[in-house]
């Protein structure tokens, strides 16, 4: 994981490499095999995490959710940057300045 204190929006981010995911009833899962962690993405979670899969900014992110999802821009900015913050903290992406 880069070591980026705040993250932008207009950041690009992208998956690395060495996850196993699998879709169960929609829902992403994944195997870190790094760390040995499962986690559940759930089905927006996992939609992001298709999208970030060959990199993407954040703000392109936020625009296709915007645009496939009744939300405010800013609640989806918000809540979109909290959970690649949390990606983040857990070594799953790549941020890019």
């Amino acid at each position: 994981m880069n070591k980026i204190d705040v993250i932008s929006i207009d950041q690009l981010v992208s998956q690395v490499e060495g996850n196993i995911v699998s879709d169960m009833n929609g829902e992403k899962v994944m195997l870190n095999v790094t760390n040995g962690k499962y986690y559940n993405f759930g089905i927006l979670g996992g939609e992001i995490w298709g999208e970030v899969e060959e990199g993407i900014s954040i703000r392109a992110l936020v625009t296709k959710l915007v645009d496939r999802y009744e939300v405010r821009e800013k609640e989806c900015e918000e809540q979109t940057l909290a959970f690649i913050n949390q990606l983040a903290k857990e070594g799953l992406i790549r941020l890019h300045e």
